[in-house]
């Protein structure tokens, strides 16, 4: 009976493969609108004809893997389960310590190590991609290397998550939800204020940005959008990517002004400082905060739904995924898949609310900066440089897209430029 749910799963995941494989590489489901074409919006009229080839060829390789990664995870999860390797998992952290924190330490080194490893070959073919497209320039070992420090963090993350979601299981069954959510509150804010000083910096250098002139003119701008800001940091990326990025991170005294080095290489001076007044925008309107209300209001609903589901489905299907009660922490694999298709769901939400307050940034960045030619040249070497697709088909928008794709950017500014 198990081994057929097993071989149901894989059909039904191969069956969801092929149709996202047909939804993104033979449906005619993309293309610039009728009205856009040959305007500075299309990108037939700045990119060159290898340029959209690659384009074209890079955005849907990324998309299918992108919508085939998370249900492979979770499939991955209900494998552990169906199998009983949960409950080995957790025979094994109960032969290694009385203690229950040694417990859960073992319990999770197994079960990460077991799906880090099965997910290997798929995060290997995202990062081959980008390497192929000339996006990464990092190397293998550099790779690996990120990809370690990711696995230690993300351990130390879920045990401590792990450890607080089973410490109120234990104590409320029926509550441990809203306790669990209540916990995670001051986490994520301790997170985005100690981020700048001391994630980031694991991953990459931070050095200040050794343009002062340009300096002066960014920290300028920071005065008159009132954001406390003394330095702005350069980090150095050429060695790992072409792409280009700039953001302003942290909360309080924490707040950074960041520029990736490939930023400062690929783009004028103009239209450096409209990427700066963007991002001083999502400060100005307090963005931050905003993404915060949000994401726990989001995970105030996911904790509640996924309490529902896990009671009900071990109930009804306990026996066959080998889980005897919620409690006992071989039920965390059901948690996780569970929390991923949940929050997987929630995406279109949060990419739309996302893509309001790019819309907003940009307007206050012309407002600020006054200048659309550089608006304008600024998105179309984004659309170059990290081969996007400027107008992606409507499943890929609502998924993937926490920006406005790159057209409707282009089009809002010669629309703003008409109205003045």
């Amino acid at each position: 009976m198990k081994a057929k749910w097993v071989v149901r799963a894989l059909l039904l995941f191969v069956v969801y493969a092929a149709a996202m494989f047909v939804y993104i590489f033979i449906s005619d489901n993309s293309g610039v609108p009728e009205t856009l074409r040959g305007t500075v919006a299309d990108p037939s009229t700045f990119m060159s004809q290898r340029e959209l080839y690659l384009s074209e060829g890079y955005s849907k390789t990324r998309n299918f893997l992108y919508f085939i990664m998370t249900p492979f995870e979770w499939l991955i999860y209900l494998v552990i389960l169906l199998t009983g390797l949960s409950r080995l998992f957790e025979r094994a952290g109960q032969k290694s310590s009385k203690w229950a924190a040694g417990q859960t330490t073992v319990y999770l080194l197994f079960l990460t190590f077991t799906a880090s490893l099965v997910m290997l070959p798929l995060r290997y073919v995202s990062y081959w991609v980008s390497k192929q497209y000339g996006l990464s320039t990092q190397p293998v070992s550099e790779w690996l290397k990120h990809h370690a420090i990711d696995l230690c963090f993300d351990f130390g993350w879920s045990f401590i998550m792990v450890s607080i979601i089973y410490f109120f299981i234990r104590r409320s069954v029926k509550r441990w939800w809203m306790y669990v959510w209540m916990a995670t509150i001051p986490l994520m804010l301790f997170y985005s204020f100690v981020k700048p000083e001391i994630i980031d910096p694991l991953y990459n250098d931070f050095t200040p940005i050794e343009n002062k002139q340009l300096e002066e003119k960014i920290l300028a701008l920071a005065d008159q959008a009132g954001i406390p800001a003394e330095h702005v940091y350069e980090v150095k990326m050429a060695g790992q990517t072409n792409t280009m990025n700039a953001y302003v991170t942290g909360i309080g005294s924490n707040t950074r002004i960041v520029l990736w080095d490939t930023t400062l290489q690929q783009l004028s001076e103009g239209e450096i400082l409209f990427v700066m007044a963007h991002e001083m925008g999502h400060y100005v309107k307090k963005d931050v905060y905003r993404g915060m209300i949000l994401y726990f209001a989001i995970t105030f609903v996911s904790f509640w739904i996924v309490a529902k589901l896990m009671n009900r489905i071990i109930r009804k299907y306990g026996k066959a995924l080998h889980i005897e009660r919620l409690e006992a922490i071989h039920s965390l694999p059901l948690y996780l898949l569970l929390s991923s298709v949940v929050l997987f769901a929630s995406d279109p939400l949060s990419n739309m609310v996302s893509r309001h307050e790019e819309n907003l940034a940009d307007q206050y960045a012309l407002e600020l900066i006054g200048n659309e030619k550089d608006a304008i040249s600024t998105f179309q070497a984004l659309a170059k440089t990290s081969l996007s697709e400027t107008n992606p088909p409507l499943l890929v928008k609502w998924f993937r897209y926490s920006h406005p794709p790159l057209i409707d950017r282009i089009y809002n500014v010669k629309k703003q430029e008409k109205k003045e």
